[in-house]
């Protein structure tokens, strides 16, 4: 599976990406400590790193979670990555998470990226229901879901616990597949 967009494209994990996601995580620690402190702490060497990246080839392929990098096609830089996770295959669901590096930031790239995994999710995977929670104030994330059709469903109280502060309120967003 290789999907392509503009010059960029979005792979599954594999056991090569290991170096270059070590890196990518390192040098997005700051924006990436408060919404992915799991990914973030288990990717912080490259030890570390081929660990986390072994364990999401064996969820990708038993299809209990999806991992996908997103790099430039030329140079091979990873952009980002993005999660089908919290999968529910009885309901055929899946819940959306994703970060960008700094470089990649508001060129719309995530918008893309999320656009493509969605349609491999409902043509692929069959799921029916597509989910993005999200931080109100985290403003490019919202914008990701607005683009890309997800439709505001409700508030989640307490939703979401980032180290050290209190429980945040989260939005739900939903797509739901059409065909």
């Amino acid at each position: 599976m290789n999907l392509r967009f503009d010059n960029f494209e979005i792979n599954p994990i594999h056991n090569g990406d290991a170096w270059k996601l070590c890196d990518f995580m390192v040098a997005n620690q700051d924006r990436l400590k408060r919404y992915f402190p799991k990914t973030l702490a288990q990717n912080l060497t490259p030890t570390l790193s081929q660990l986390f990246v072994d364990k999401k080839v064996k969820q990708f392929n038993n299809k209990e979670e999806f991992l996908f990098t997103i790099k430039q096609s030329e140079s091979r830089e990873l952009a980002g990555i993005t999660y089908i996770k919290e999968l529910n295959w009885d309901t055929k669901q899946g819940e959306f998470a994703y970060c960008i590096g700094y470089p990649f930031e508001g060129k719309n790239i995530t918008s893309k990226a999320v656009k493509c995994l969605s349609e491999f999710a409902f043509n692929q995977l069959h799921l029916n229901t597509l989910q993005i929670i999200v931080h109100k104030d985290n403003i490019g994330s919202v914008k990701v879901a607005e683009n890309t059709n997800f439709k505001w469903i409700k508030t989640l109280k307490n939703e979401f616990t980032p180290n050290g502060e209190k429980p945040l309120d989260m939005e739900l967003y939903e797509l739901h597949n059409e065909t």
